[in-house]
């Protein structure tokens, strides 16, 4: 077992089983060996790739969308552009310079990386040079004021519960130890219903449920600042766009699905996004939300197609199957253009942002 498996272990022996929220909050956060302290997990030779790494298409066409939003906003000077998790940097590096069609944009954006792992603050460093980057821990220390996020698998990597439903009721699912392994299994005690999402509280026995207090609490957070403040932000995520049953926590290493418990601290932890839940949160707080729609329609509506056809014009042939290669990877229904969708949250009189017209 790993060096976290042994204090996982340990911790259980002394105070019993702990729901999948702790051990999966432990397993990527530790400060020790927490998946994203100690290392760099994006990319070919990592364990996944995300949009920005796969083509610079996707973070120019965010950046876009944020000058955009910003305009609408009335060009406030200064704003905060945030974005939570930003990986290497390479999403942010990609929207200010596409953004950069605007210089006063460009001018008047302060840059706040919400981030808490060394290795990779170190690469978004790198990856923005000499602008100004302002870090933080914790949502909560991003300063008030007008701001666009952008949230690009932020979402999936908050900490999940999950409850399965027995003939007496729901039993959340908990991580325990046996015989020197650690294990999931049932709290024998009923769990009131009330965590549960209204949508699925009548799902058939044996169903297993997720809920995420971490990811609506975030959501309350940002549309509660943006109503006070004025702003926007962005969700890009995969998931599903309403409420529903379903066991998708996962572990990905090394770009390949291995056993969650196997070996905690070594692989990513991701449960796909109730979009549903993050939009009640979002209205909650005095927000209006846009969406989910597919990654698809987000892109091709904001002109991914013609971004591409500009990119190949000058390009070798290896450069133009390339960006083709991308374009498919980024919007077909067989790739990401499906399973990840995108939502806006907005001030309650916002206008329609691009990327999001009615059907």
């Amino acid at each position: 077992m790993t060096k976290l498996a042994d204090h996982l272990a340990e911790c259980i022996r002394l105070d019993g089983p702990m729901p999948i929220s702790r051990f999966m909050a432990m397993a990527l956060g530790h400060p020790r060996w927490g998946y994203y302290i100690s290392r760099d997990p994006f990319g070919r030779a990592g364990d996944f790739i995300t949009a920005p790494e796969i083509s610079q298409m996707f973070g120019e066409l965010i950046g876009l969308w944020c000058a955009e939003r910003w305009q609408a906003l009335g060009a406030p000077n200064p704003f905060v552009l945030a974005e939570l998790g930003p990986g290497r940097g390479t999403l942010m590096a990609d929207a200010l310079r596409a953004g950069a069609a605007l210089p006063s944009f460009g001018q008047a954006a302060q840059v706040h990386l919400v981030e808490t792992s060394p290795v990779l603050r170190a690469a978004q460093k790198t990856a923005l040079g000499d602008r100004p980057i302002y870090w933080h821990d914790h949502i909560a220390d991003l300063p008030p004021g007008p701001a666009i996020t952008i949230a690009n698998e932020f979402f999936d990597a908050l900490p999940i519960r999950q409850f399965q439903r027995g003939a007496d009721g729901w039993h959340e699912r908990m991580v325990g130890c046996e015989d020197g392994r650690l294990c999931l299994l049932l709290d024998p005690a009923v769990t009131p219903t009330s965590p549960l999402a209204a949508a699925i509280e009548r799902a058939s026995n044996g169903a297993i449920v997720e809920v995420s207090s971490a990811r609506t609490d975030v959501m309350r957070a940002l549309a509660q600042n943006l109503v006070s403040h004025g702003g926007a932000a962005l969700i890009v995520d995969y998931g599903h766009g309403e409420s529903a049953a379903g066991d998708t926590l996962q572990a990905m290493q090394a770009h390949k699905f291995v056993d969650i418990l196997a070996a905690p601290g070594t692989a990513d932890l991701t449960a796909h996004v109730d979009f549903q839940a993050l939009g009640e949160a979002a209205h909650q707080a005095g927000a209006r939300t846009f969406g989910p729609v597919t990654q698809t329609a987000f892109l091709n509506q904001l002109g991914i197609a013609t971004r591409a056809g500009s990119l190949q014009q000058n390009a070798t042939p290896a450069q133009a199957e390339a960006v083709r290669a991308a374009l498919h990877r980024l919007t077909d229904r067989d790739q990401m253009g499906q399973l990840f969708k995108v939502m806006a949250v907005t001030t309650a009189g916002s206008d329609r942002p691009p990327g999001f017209a009615e059907a």
